[in-house]
């Protein structure tokens, strides 16, 4: 008779129960899951209601999800662990811009836009031209790059937070880099806002007593051919919560000031074989 599941070597047993999964890198996680959330439980000696009360904030949390609000993206967020994942699948050695989360309301259909053109179809907000070029990591300009923006309006709201009442594709569009790899178009000067606090991860936040803001940014996420995508944000340098992020996607290097109007974010693109 093989071991039987006891208080002690729980972790152990239930992770042996893995051994014969054939996928090795799947083996490997599972392992150290079960490992671990076996730990976590015995540490904090997790009560019955403890555990029911997570199942069923869980449980929510994917009832809360769907093809425009993703609550377990930002439930990661939260916890830090969106970050740590793109920290330490996106090393970029101080050669290529710095990666950030990609956020819950990116979507994947955005509107090709012409350079040049406004992506503020609302009517509000203070308006800025945005440009950059986007470059390798040793210097040569990256021609035709595609580099796909979006953000919230200057009420705090994405498009697809207020459907209806925001104009269709507000304040996103998909651009292609010139010959010299660089963009430009309008908007509006990103302002703070706070994450949706409508579902469980607000529930959480209240809970513990943090504030659900994150800093004015823009998104980026900049593509080429032969080249690593970039998921990125420019953060807006006398912004609020820049120290405080709700979801830790604050990187030093991605800070810049809007100056007379114009705000300036080069991204520099690491080679796919790095």
């Amino acid at each position: 008779m093989g071991e039987l599941f006891s208080e002690e070597r729980s972790g152990e047993v239930v992770a042996a129960s893995f051994e014969d999964t054939p996928d090795e890198r799947l083996r490997e996680v599972l392992t150290s899951l079960v490992r671990h959330l076996h730990a976590f439980v015995k540490d904090v000696e997790l009560t019955e209601s403890e555990w029911a009360a997570a199942v069923d904030f869980l449980t929510r949390t994917g009832q809360m999800s769907d093809e425009v609000r993703q609550e377990f993206i930002l439930l990661s967020d939260v916890l830090g662990v969106s970050m740590l994942v793109e920290t330490l699948n996106h090393r970029s050695g101080g050669t290529a811009t710095e990666q950030t989360v990609l956020g819950p309301f990116h979507l994947v259909t955005s509107p090709p836009r012409e350079l040049g053109d406004d992506i503020a179809l609302d009517g509000t907000g203070e308006p800025c031209r945005v440009e950059g070029r986007i470059t390798g990591v040793g210097g040569e300009p990256v021609a035709g790059a595609s580099v796909d923006v979006w953000q919230a309006n200057a009420d705090g709201f994405y498009d697809v937070q207020r459907p209806g009442v925001l104009p269709e594709r507000n304040l996103r569009g998909l651009f292609t880099a010139d010959e010299d790899g660089r963009y430009w178009f309008r908007s509006i000067v990103p302002c703070c806002y706070p994450i949706p606090v409508d579902g469980p991860v607000g529930e959480l936040l209240r809970s513990t007593g943090r504030h659900p803001y994150r800093p004015a940014h823009l998104h980026f996420l900049v593509s080429a051919p032969g080249y690593r995508t970039v998921t990125t944000h420019a953060f807006i340098a006398d912004s609020p919560y820049l120290d405080s992020d709700a979801v830790f996607g604050v990187k030093e290097s991605l800070v810049r000031e809007v100056v007379e109007g114009v705000l300036t974010f080069d991204v520099t693109l690491q080679p796919d074989d790095a």
